[in-house]
């Protein structure tokens, strides 16, 4: 479920994140739906719980998910996570790539696919 380089510059809780977010997106974890205690996920990946609850603590943080206490962590709802920073960041680096995409040469109608391919709600907005 989960894919950790230990051999990675990159620390344990940001792979970690960026695997709930992806599962988030694709919705395999879909909103309201609880997350694996800290322990248990500590267990089954084996590493150390304090690296699950600072994943947990930032996606949290994000908007991501949300706490109930005494019962656990939950996939927040995807309209909390709106962000006017966030979307702006998003926004310069879509920029960036798709600037570099076309420098070299990668066709538009190509781009305007993966977006169609990526997301059910592009395909709908083409009506």
């Amino acid at each position: 479920m989960f894919e950790l380089d230990v051999q990675s510059r990159r620390p344990i809780y940001e792979q970690l994140m960026d695997n709930f977010k992806e599962l988030m997106i694709n919705e395999v974890l879909q909103e309201h739906n609880q997350l694996p205690s800290i322990r248990i996920l500590a267990q089954e990946l084996e590493i150390n719980p304090n690296t699950i609850q600072k994943a947990y603590k930032q996606l949290e943080s994000d908007g991501y998910i949300y706490t109930l206490p005494g019962k656990g962590n939950f996939v927040a709802p995807p309209e909390s996570i709106k962000n006017p920073l966030k979307e702006e960041k998003i926004r310069n680096e879509l920029t960036k790539v798709l600037s570099e995409a076309i420098y070299i040469g990668i066709d538009k109608h190509e781009i305007y696919k993966l977006v169609k391919d990526i997301s059910p709600l592009a395909k709908e907005g083409d009506s």
